[in-house]
Parts: structure tokens; sequence; C-alpha cells
């Protein structure tokens, strides 16, 4: 499922959903922001512990349907638009 999510981040349709939903909170939020705020997923899921990876899929994923063909995965475009706007502010190195 984490493989079917990775992919669906990059969807064009989804970029430009959690564009538009993050727009509420940040008016002036570029797409191409959102766009390399959901590239830098992979490498913050590496460093989360499995507790917040699974609080993290619960803000993303709505929904979840399997069948015959695979698992059909419903997005929660809210969620994916609290998270790029997190993964587009600028992070302090403390030392």
């Amino acid at each position: 499922m984490l493989d079917q999510l990775r992919a669906l981040l990059r969807q064009p349709e989804v970029v430009v959903g959690t564009w538009r939903a993050a727009q509420a909170e940040a008016p002036d939020l570029a797409e191409d922001t959102v766009r390399d705020a959901l590239a830098r997923f992979d490498p913050v899921w590496s460093e989360l512990f499995p507790a917040e990876q699974e609080r993290l899929i619960r803000l993303l994923v709505q929904r979840v349907v399997v069948g015959d063909a695979g698992a059909q995965i419903s997005l929660n475009l809210e969620g994916l638009a609290s998270l790029a706007l997190d993964l587009s502010q600028p992070r302090e190195i403390v030392a």
C-alpha cells in the first residue's frame, strides 16, 4: 500500500487537489512548492518512528477498498494539504 501511496502523491491531479486545499491556509502557496513538498515524502518517511508513520497514513488515507483487481486508495486532500504545508516550511538544523 505504501508504494501505491507514493505513486499517488506524484499524480498531477493529486498535486493540484492538494495545492487547492492548501490555499485555504496559505493563499500565496505556489503549485510547484506543493509538488516539491510532496516529493519530499519518501526521505521524511524513512526518518519516522512506526507510530508516526501510522499517524501519517491515517491523516493521508481516507479509505482503502481491496478487491480482486487490487487496492483502491482514496486520499484525504485536507490531510495532504497539511502535510504539504508542513514539508514546505524551512527547517532549522539544531546542533
